[in-house]
């Protein structure tokens, strides 16, 4: 008997550990403190509804975030759950890394209550949910309004001419500029925007498989850009900015507009009053049009995990109602659910230039061509490197869109051949 209580005594000891020590692995890339706090706070109310696990958050700030992860990745050190960035999807979606989320959607209970954009992009790898999408960043304009004020400037511009004049007003004013060019990490949208809106057009290849980045309207855009740095409307130093440093470029009142999604308004509406910015759809070009980019980001499982129910759970967590209503109003996304909308925090007037764009027929957001396996390196690397040359003067705008269009056609012509 006693050999038995024994045995009985170690088994539930062993069980006990073995659940202790149920750890899972979460990589977070788009990083801050205030979101990773957010992050900490929902995983806890995970933790606590599954006593014996817990999560291990690896943080990886954005401006080093694809190279670090790719390196844990090649040492395979690979997370369960991780924060998935839509222009990484397909690199690892397509390779084969991520777990498919279709069959705990088919019993989830709020599937349904999914936007089905945020379900469609989810499945934008081989029409398979290899990603839960949050939410969605979408690109407006924001503007100083004492700047403006101070420079004769009455009212936001409208078009890309518009724009052009109120920054050079803005730049005449001593140590002030017009626009908070993000020169570094994660600039690539606002190239694409401006090239988009010049040409009036957002296709990205011709039908068999060509870039049009070098096309007439779409190397006007890129040129557009680069002449905004080179007669000083932006700060020289933006040439190496990343999200921090525009967003601190604007609310510091330093450049009098910043093209950014809705992520930027925490910061900026902690730093200053309202009364003194507003948000408005991105300018017009010649066409009449605007193509502000959408974006957005998810949560992925990668297929090595060893502990998928719980994975899934995890997941579960974050993208419940509730947690997913939490964590975009502290990350400034438009949150994945079709009732967000009635919520009172984004019925307010700081989203309303959002909400314009998105009502606006001749506004139209654009995904970027994520799908495409070499996109990732393309953005968080090549882009950088190239339109920082471009700045700088060491190759000419039309070097650098026949660059992007020789890389950008060869990785659609093999996304072709695939098919």
């Amino acid at each position: 008997m006693k050999t038995m209580i024994t045995a009985a005594f170690i088994a539930t000891m062993m069980a006990g550990t073995a659940m202790a020590d149920t750890t899972l692995k979460m990589v977070e890339v788009i990083t801050s403190p205030e979101r990773t706090q957010t992050l900490k706070s929902l995983v806890g109310k995970f933790e606590a509804a599954n006593p014996g696990t817990k999560v291990e958050i690896i943080s990886l700030p954005w401006n080093e975030a694809f190279q670090k992860f790719a390196t844990m990745v090649s040492a395979g050190d690979t997370p369960d759950v991780m924060e998935m960035p839509d222009t990484w999807l397909s690199l690892y979606g397509n390779n084969g890394m991520l777990e498919s989320l279709e069959p705990y959607l088919e019993k989830w209970e709020h599937t349904k209550a999914l936007t089905p954009r945020a379900l469609e992009l989810g499945r934008e790898v081989k029409d398979t949910a290899y990603m839960l999408p949050y939410g969605f960043y979408l690109r407006a304009m924001f503007y100083n309004k004492k700047l403006l004020s101070e420079a004769g400037v009455s009212e936001p511009p409208k078009t890309m001419d518009e724009f052009v004049k109120a920054s050079e007003a803005v730049a005449k004013l001593p140590g002030k500029y017009g626009y908070c060019m993000r020169g570094g990490a994660g600039g690539l949208n606002g190239w694409m925007i401006f090239a988009a809106s010049m040409a009036g057009d957002n296709k990205y290849f011709t039908e068999d498989g060509t870039s049009t980045m070098n096309s007439e309207g779409w190397a006007k855009g890129i040129e557009w850009m680069v002449d905004l740095y080179k007669k000083g409307l932006a700060p020289k130093d933006s040439v190496n900015w990343g999200f921090n440093e525009v967003v601190a470029g604007f609310y510091s009142g330093t450049c009098a507009f910043l093209d950014q999604d809705p992520d930027a308004l925490i910061a900026v509406a902690e730093r200053m009053k309202p009364e003194d910015f507003g948000v408005a759809p991105l300018p017009k070009g010649p066409a009449g049009k605007s193509y502000p980019t959408i974006g957005y980001a998810g949560w992925s499982m990668f297929a090595k995990s060893e502990n998928k129910d719980l994975s899934w759970k995890l997941i579960e967590t974050l993208q419940s109602p509730e947690g997913n209503i939490e964590w975009n109003k502290k990350i400034g996304a438009l949150p994945a659910y079709t009732a967000a909308e009635k919520d009172p925090f984004y019925a307010g007037d700081q989203f309303k230039g959002w909400f314009e764009e998105l009502a606006d027929k001749d506004t139209v957001p654009t995904v970027m061509p994520t799908f495409l396996e070499e996109f990732a390196f393309f953005k968080d690397s090549l882009a950088i490197k190239t339109s920082q040359q471009a700045l700088l003067g060491d190759i000419t705008p039309k070097e650098l869109a026949d660059e992007w269009a020789e890389y950008l056609t060869k990785a659609q012509q093999k996304n072709l051949s695939k098919k």
